[in-house]
């Protein structure tokens, strides 16, 4: 048996290795780590046996809160599910996924409905309004068993500036298809909205190219 220093550093590099007897104890090793791995997760998995619609929380400054969700669309899409979308506080411009969307009229029902970022509107009763009218859309989806996953885009900003009222936001949630999927994203989510969430990310900002001044850009941005 190699020495536990040895056998890390060829873990972390082991085609520095050629001696054919390190290879082999490294091998074994990596074996036994996944066996004892696998049966922790197997085990896991049995013991996962409820089925229900889940309430998927998106947060954080980072970027990839909606790109996250969009792609949840795309899975539920591939599975030949419903999926009905709505933008909050996005909608002043048309963007590559709504574009994209629109071409399954009888899979996706889209609708942006905000007028745009909350510091160029400047009218915080107009945006009011139109949170207000979103989730009208909302709950039409909400409220339909055919729709098997709802992407509220950019709701925690609503949420957060008080445009909708958080409880009864919820209650709308709690209320909706027991098998229904249900995506919020956005920064700032309340701590209710979290404490309600089956599965909550926060993604976190390392790096971002606006930062360095390079400019909002299609593909990336819209």
């Amino acid at each position: 048996m190699i020495h536990s220093e040895q056998t890390d550093q060829l873990e972390q590099n082991p085609l520095k290795s050629n001696d054919a007897t390190d290879r082999d104890a490294l091998n074994q090793r990596h074996t036994q780590r996944m066996q004892r791995k696998k049966a922790l997760i197997d085990a896991k998995i049995a013991q996962a046996q409820t089925r229900r619609g889940l309430i998927i929380v998106n947060c954080g400054n980072g970027k990839g809160k909606s790109s996250s969700g969009l792609g949840m669309v795309m899975r539920a899409l591939g599975h030949d599910k419903k999926v009905g979308i709505v933008q909050f506080i996005k909608g002043a411009m048309s963007t590559g996924e709504e574009k994209f969307l629109r071409r399954f009229p009888d899979m996706v029902s889209f609708h942006a409905m905000g007028e745009g970022y909350t510091w160029n509107t400047q009218d915080r009763e107009r945006d009011i309004a139109r949170a207000q009218l979103a989730w009208q859309q909302a709950l039409v989806f909400l409220r339909d068993p055919e729709i098997a996953l709802v992407l509220l885009d950019e709701v925690n900003i609503a949420l957060k500036y008080h445009y909708l009222d958080v409880t009864t936001v919820l209650r709308d949630l709690r209320q909706r298809p027991p098998l229904q999927h249900v995506i919020l994203t956005g920064r700032g989510a309340l701590a209710e909205v979290i404490e309600a969430a089956d599965t909550v990310s926060e993604i976190m900002e390392v790096k971002h190219a606006f930062k360095q001044g390079v400019m909002a850009q299609e593909c990336i941005e819209w």
